[in-house]
């Protein structure tokens, strides 16, 4: 194990008496264990609930499409565990940040926005919410930040009108359309492929 850190709302501010810990982490496998037929395990679940860990490739592949768990498991404040491996990995966050992530972000949360109305929950319309204004703030300054404002709750627990809230989500998606700032095009694969490599060799 090189990282392990609680994602979630533990890590985002926004945690309740009811909140899950969550945790992520990335492993290293040897690297002889590649030139067997059975290669190693992607990713583990466990031991302890509500855990997973990704094999270190398998974390850049997703960090590489900007999975957002994956990107927030290198950018919580609430790091567990954590190697010289694992602050190589986290100082490597800025090769896999790129327009290519707000756009998944923007599309994750559109899949979450066309059930509004129907099935959406107040919790997931919150972190809509919240998933927006990370992206907003990604787009325009190039930092991922997913510390968020405990106001969010109000959409939580009821306080905010529903229609007032999911009229919020969508001004934010007009505006991350808009947005504009210093984030690449495209992440930079070539220097993450460069680190995945110099893991294996010392790992041999």
């Amino acid at each position: 194990m090189i990282l392990e850190a609680i994602i979630g709302s533990h890590a985002y501010g926004l945690a309740t008496a009811e909140s899950d810990v969550d945790r992520r982490g990335v492993f290293v496998a040897p690297t002889e264990a590649f030139w067997r037929l059975d290669k190693p395990p992607t990713s583990v679940e466990g031991p302890s609930p509500e855990q997973l860990s990704w094999e270190v490739e398998h974390f850049c592949g997703l960090a590489l499409k900007s999975n957002p768990t994956v990107l927030e498991t290198l950018v919580s404040p609430l790091v567990e565990v954590t190697t010289p491996l694992g602050e190589e990995l986290r100082a490597l966050l800025p090769a896999f940040l790129s327009r290519y992530a707000v756009r998944a972000y923007t599309r994750a949360t559109e899949m979450q926005l066309s059930r509004a109305g129907r099935n959406l929950k107040p919790k997931q319309l919150m972190h809509v919410v919240r998933l927006r204004l990370v992206g907003l703030h990604l787009m325009r300054t190039g930092s991922l930040d997913i510390t968020a404002d405990r106001s969010l709750l109000a959409i939580r627990d009821g306080s905010m009108p529903w229609d007032d809230a999911v009229a919020w989500a969508h001004r934010l998606g007009e505006e991350l359309a808009n947005a504009d700032g210093p984030l690449p095009e495209e992440p930079d694969r070539a220097r993450v492929e460069d680190w995945l490599v110099s893991v294996r060799r010392r790992a041999l």
